[in-house]
């Protein structure tokens, strides 16, 4: 598994060449290694070569997976990007670090009783539907900022940033300034935003996460 072990070192070197190009500090953006549906030998790897910011679409996966790994490899830190549906926030809440697809007011309440029943305070990320897609999770850009509004002063929730997925389009880089303009009318500093494809644009529009699958793990064993 020396491949996904020089894979990772490839993409920190990508991204620390970005960086300069665009007179940002690379210990700013960090590599968020998307492990959804991959072997688990594979994600081992990334374990055993030093990686430990993981990102996961699904709660009942990240269940059967990452408890074990947790036992075994000291400082993981576990994202949830995929959507959330509330019959699962009880678990999320227990099995993730941080949770990035906060997309609903009706969400964000049950989180924020499930986080209070478990004396948690996690960081969490609201994800915003950029591009206005229906097929796409996020919140709405009309209804943006008083999502934020609402989760930070009325359910005291502790939201550090904004996700989006762009559309499948040749230029991304509209949508990822538009993600950074929200971001900081509402004084939000974390923005994930760019995966495999896209993500020098999305460091050049202030990304501080990448979310890269493929790039880091190759193929993924649907």
């Amino acid at each position: 598994m020396t491949e996904v072990a020089d894979n990772l070192a490839d993409i920190q070197q990508k991204i620390s060449k970005i960086a300069e190009k665009w007179q940002r500090e690379a210990e700013e953006i960090s590599l968020m290694a998307v492990s959804k549906k991959q072997p688990l030998d594979r994600v081992e790897a990334a374990l055993d070569a030093g990686h430990r910011l993981f990102g996961e679409n699904r709660v009942q996966e990240a269940k059967e997976k990452w408890p074990a790994f947790r036992e075994k490899f000291n400082g993981i830190e576990l994202h949830l990007i995929g959507p959330l549906q509330t019959n699962k926030a009880k678990e999320a809440v227990v099995l993730f670090d941080v949770i990035q697809s906060v997309d609903r007011p009706k969400l964000a309440r049950i989180l924020a009783r499930e986080m209070k029943a478990a004396n948690k305070n996690l960081p969490l990320y609201i994800q915003v539907n950029i591009g206005e897609e229906d097929q796409k999770s996020g919140i709405s850009l009309q209804e943006a900022d008083g999502f934020i509004r609402e989760c930070r002063e009325d359910l005291d929730l502790n939201i550090i940033g904004l996700m989006c997925i762009p559309p499948n389009v040749e230029q991304v880089a509209p949508y990822f300034a538009l993600l950074a303009r929200i971001a900081k009318r509402n004084g939000l500093e974390k923005l994930s935003m760019g995966m495999s494809g896209d993500y020098e644009t999305a460091i050049q529009f202030g990304a501080t996460s990448v979310r890269v699958g493929t790039g880091v793990f190759g193929s993924r064993a649907y």
